[in-house]
């Protein structure tokens, strides 16, 4: 699904709804278009961006490593 945002030097574009939190984390857009309205940044509420899922321990493993403390 792609996404309408507005760059902090005023162009549009639009991104994969996937790179919206990349983009918002790293401040290189200002605004991004819901199907309402557009959302300033700093402004309007939004989500929290979402860490990097991938660096959470896999469930699995975390037990594994619980039997062992005990």
């Amino acid at each position: 699904m792609l996404i309408k945002v507005m760059y902090q030097n005023g162009k549009t574009g639009e991104v994969e709804a996937s790179q919206l939190d990349v983009l918002i984390k790293s401040n290189k857009v200002k605004k991004f278009r819901r199907s309402d309205k557009w959302v300033t940044i700093g402004l309007d509420p939004i989500r929290e961006v979402r860490e990097n899922y991938l660096e959470i321990p896999k469930r699995q493993k975390f037990r594994k490593k619980e039997k062992k403390k005990k």
